[in-house]
């Protein structure tokens, strides 16, 4: 049967998580650290080795032997290498008081002997203790074990122990999610401090910062949101867990959670063009002819893809198929629009698509949304323009022809009137000479008759 204590580091490593030798690492650690307190001394490298049947333990002093060196030379290089480092700090101090540059300076050491007396034993004192001894072997001396510590030393015991098991707690979740990174893992968000969202991830907390966040989802506490684990690093005050929902790579680790197509390899996803919160497109392909890649995406009635929009937050994904030859696939990727002509350009990567004026607007997209995730996901630079910009020229001569033959027509129908007029003007004015004439012809005999009068009166009145 196991001893008390043995019991009760095993039900801390249960709870904690820990490996049995870490926690009593720890604890020889704490009591080496206990005794370095109350018994050590400057020079000696102790090591203690804890057994939890009997709570017993064994205090060594830990050295490595080294070839013997002269303590009085070593001193004196020592002295040297101090002077020549207090020399160039005063020379520092002085230039920056002066306001000269400062060189690159490099110090150049001699190469002399090292020797530590906490770690290490010149061979000829080994050999006092234990004969026989070459350089690089380790001696252990036993130093005598204490009845008991003092209050100090004891404190000092509880908190080596108490970081020693946080440091190994920290290790142990660093690892477990260092194996999830790159994968997404369900989380409930636990508060906001800021702009940044912590998520329980259930050992651990993870960060959501600013950027990562979906723009169009608000994160409540207690919402329970899958999230994609970003980057994992281990920090003095532990393992810090990056989050994010706005990455390429959520969309494609939702593919392969969603269809098993995706996740055997049938179906392979070339490409990825994502602006979060609004749309992405999806290249896929697949070798098997017979399989449809973008039918098996979709699923039966859009099963699959509505479960991958409703997990991006009501996203919308445009799944298009992958091709080798850049004008389908350029084609393909400006879906769900209709394409005319594509002329590519090998140099500058840039294609040219002519589209019909009606699908222009749909090409384009709102903001140019869809023709600039097509280019990302291509990785081409796209021109769009319209169908009647090629024939521009025609439709201008067409439509000068059309006004000249308008005007023309309108000319005529104010010509007509006028026309009409001048002739009744002319029928008018031949009819008015004839009859002026007949009166000219009758005219004498009317005009006759009354000088015929005259004279008579004249000749009556002369008589």
């Amino acid at each position: 049967m196991a001893s008390p204590i043995e019991q009760a580091i095993r039900q801390i490593c249960e709870e904690k998580g820990l490996a049995y030798e870490s926690v009593i690492d720890a604890i020889q650690a704490a009591l080496a650290a206990a005794y370095r307190k109350d018994f050590g001394d400057k020079n000696q490298n102790i090591e203690v080795e804890f057994d939890t049947e009997t709570a017993k333990s064994k205090v060594y002093d830990v050295k490595t032997v080294v070839e013997d060196v002269d303590l009085e030379e070593m001193e004196r290089l020592e002295a040297e290498r101090k002077q020549r480092t207090e020399d160039l700090a005063k020379q520092i101090e002085e230039a920056r008081e002066k306001g000269e540059s400062l060189p690159a300076i490099s110090i150049d050491e001699e190469v002399g002997p090292r020797f530590n007396p906490k770690t290490e034993i010149m061979l000829s004192q080994a050999q006092i203790l234990k004969m026989g001894s070459v350089s690089g072997d380790i001696i252990r001396s036993e130093l005598a074990e204490p009845e008991e510590f003092g209050r100090m030393a004891a404190m000092t015991a509880k908190q080596v122990i108490t970081q020693k098991l946080r440091e190994a707690e920290r290790e142990v979740v660093f690892n477990e999610y260092k194996e999830h990174e790159g994968e997404i893992l369900n989380g409930t968000v636990q508060r906001r401090e800021g702009r940044v969202i912590l998520v329980d991830l259930g050992r651990t907390t993870g960060v959501m910062r600013a950027e990562d966040q979906n723009p169009n989802e608000r994160y409540n506490p207690g919402d329970r949101i899958k999230v994609f684990v970003k980057q994992v690093g281990l920090t003095t005050r532990g393992p810090e867990i990056l989050l994010s929902r706005t990455v390429e790579e959520m969309v494609s680790k939702l593919f392969m959670v969603e269809i098993p197509e995706v996740m055997d390899g049938l179906v392979e996803i070339k490409g990825i063009a994502r602006e979060a919160g609004s749309r992405s497109k999806v290249a896929v392909f697949t070798d098997d002819d017979s399989i449809d890649p973008i039918g098996a995406c979709i699923g039966q009635r859009g099963s699959r893809i509505q479960t991958i929009i409703a997990e991006l937050g009501g996203e919308k994904v445009d799944i298009v198929e992958w091709s080798e030859e850049p004008k389908v696939f350029i084609t393909n990727s400006l879906s769900p629009a209709k394409i005319n002509t594509v002329e590519v350009d090998q140099e500058l990567t840039s294609a040219s698509v002519v589209v019909d004026s009606d699908q222009l607007s749909l090409a384009i997209g709102k903001g140019g949304q869809n023709v600039r995730l097509a280019a990302k996901l291509t990785g081409w630079k796209i021109n769009i323009s319209g169908a009647e910009e090629e024939v521009a020229d025609e439709a201008k001569v067409d439509a000068e022809a059309v006004v000249a033959e308008g005007e023309a027509s309108e000319v005529a129908e104010e010509a007509v009137p006028e026309a009409v007029e001048s002739v009744d003007a002319v029928v008018d004015e031949k009819e008015a000479e004839v009859v002026a004439e007949k009166r000219a012809e009758e005219a004498p005999a009317e005009v006759g008759e009354p000088a015929a009068e005259e004279k008579a009166e004249e000749a009556e009145s002369k008589e």
